[in-house]
């Protein structure tokens, strides 16, 4: 059984959905600490001049506050700034209006009021929509009160994982020797940026998802599933 395990991001960059894909289970970590002016809330589209964020404005209790505890500002109408930006950067695209009437449901849903809620919705709606069968779970279900390496490996027994589906990253902090002695194997990443005909000239890589969603649809999968080295 592969685990991956991540933070849900706002409108991930490909590569995130590419770890969803490899995965039997993932596991969205949203009871760790919230880090601000992170990818938690906020990535990058392409526009004529190039790329550009867009970010949500939160509001954190304290600096501990954690990804479910935090609260979407709505009182200054970020919703409608994004959606407009988005519309304006993408409405050429050949997949735009399946898609951004899908997206326009998604902000235009007030009743989700925390950033990880928000966050994960938009994520299992890309998931379902270029038809990636992995489950989704969350952390905050498993009460886990260890932290680091030790609550990887707490959250991958508890998905009675055998493989640890890991971010590049994740070899900068991960205590190795910890899996091993786990019996867990820790595999990472091979995902390699495809390159995909986009709008506005010049190719950019690690935009958001929502880049090559536009353009090819229920076809991403496809461009996902090649991204091997």
């Amino acid at each position: 059984m592969i685990v991956g395990i991540h933070q849900p991001n706002y409108i991930p960059w490909i590569g995130f959905f590419y770890k969803i894909y490899k995965s039997d289970i993932f596991v969205m970590l949203d009871d760790v600490q919230y880090v601000k002016n992170s990818f938690a809330d906020r990535n990058k589209i392409k526009t004529p001049q190039g790329d550009c964020y867009l970010k949500i404005p939160v509001e954190a209790k304290n600096t501990i506050s954690k990804y479910n505890e935090v609260r979407l500002k709505d009182e200054l109408k970020w919703r409608e700034k994004h959606l407009k930006t988005i519309e304006m950067n993408y409405k050429r695209s050949k997949y735009f209006n399946e898609i951004f009437e899908d997206l326009f449901k998604i902000y235009n849903n007030k009743e989700i009021t925390i950033l990880s809620e928000f966050n994960s919705s938009i994520i299992e709606y890309i998931v379902e929509k270029i038809g990636i069968k992995t489950k989704i779970i969350y952390s905050r279900d498993f009460n886990i009160n260890v932290e680091g390496t030790e609550r990887l490996i707490e959250i991958i027994k508890r998905c009675e994982g055998t493989v640890y589906f890991s971010g590049k990253g994740g070899e900068k902090y991960q205590d190795e020797n910890k899996f091993r002695e786990n019996n867990i194997d820790l595999i990472y990443t091979d995902f390699k940026h495809p390159v995909y005909e986009q709008l506005w000239g010049k190719f950019i890589p690690y935009l958001s998802m929502l880049d090559l969603l536009f353009n090819y649809g229920e076809e991403c999968l496809d461009i996902i599933k090649k991204s091997f080295k």
